[in-house]
């Protein structure tokens, strides 16, 4: 069963009757186990985490990107999800309580806060070795922001110009000098119609969330977009636990 892929384990699952989908669920390893459930439908999700009991759901739901963790979450019986949420990692539970704070059908409701930034005085050999360790903990990485501090937006370069970029010609190139500076972003608050179309109009793969002062909160990627639209598994509502 681990060796199919996600989608597929789903799909079994959801055919058979409920304690049926809950054993197999349970003879799937931790990684698969985090996989599938995000495939599932809601009251499917629901019926597993209720079988597994707490313990073992926060120890899958902590193997998952925040933003996917955020969706199971959102959709459990309140008491539920706040019983998951206590038993997981603090910062990976700080990560899912911001997401589960914004509105599902807006660009917050919708990103991930799971990205790569850098500072632009950073040099591509340095950025080229980070990567390699940084990269393990990202689920999809599309583009590199280039960020100041405060973590505000200055630049973004795509994962094609920092492999062309030659540090061994130029030891001293900084991502400033590669970087694309005209940053198409999107508010938290916008509606998932707003960010579906920027993405579109801008062949992007993924595009970063900012708040007013134009920090970095997130990025919502295009596959993000697509389930949304294909056609939505999840339901208009305000996502707090």
């Amino acid at each position: 069963m681990s060796e199919l892929h996600p989608a597929d384990i789903a799909e079994i699952i959801s055919s058979v009757s409920r304690d049926e989908g809950a054993s197999l669920f349970e003879e799937l390893n931790i990684e698969a186990a985090a996989e599938t459930l995000s495939e599932l439908e809601p009251d499917v999700q629901t019926d597993i985490i209720a079988e597994l009991g707490p313990e073992k759901a926060s120890d899958i739901i902590e193997m998952m990107p925040p933003d996917e963790a955020a969706d199971v979450l959102s959709d459990l019986p309140p008491e539920t999800a706040k019983s998951v949420l206590e038993l997981i990692e603090k910062e990976e539970a700080d990560d899912i309580q911001e997401l589960l704070s914004h509105e599902e059908d807006t660009a917050g409701g919708l990103m991930t806060n799971e990205f790569l930034s850098y500072l632009p005085q950073t040099k591509i050999c340095e950025v080229m070795e980070r990567f390699r360790a940084d990269a393990q903990d990202v689920e999809n990485i599309y583009y590199i922001y280039v960020t100041d501090r405060a973590e505000r937006i200055m630049g973004v370069v795509s994962l094609r110009e920092l492999i062309i970029a030659d540090p061994d010609e130029n030891p001293d190139i900084t991502l400033a000098e590669i970087m694309e500076t005209n940053v198409k972003m999107v508010q938290a608050d916008d509606d998932e119609s707003i960010v579906a179309a920027a993405i579109s109009k801008y062949n992007l793969v993924a595009i970063p969330v900012v708040n007013d002062e134009k920090e970095m909160l997130g990025i919502v990627t295009v596959d993000d977009i697509i389930d949304r639209i294909l056609p939505p598994k999840a339901k208009s509502k305000k996502r707090k636990v």
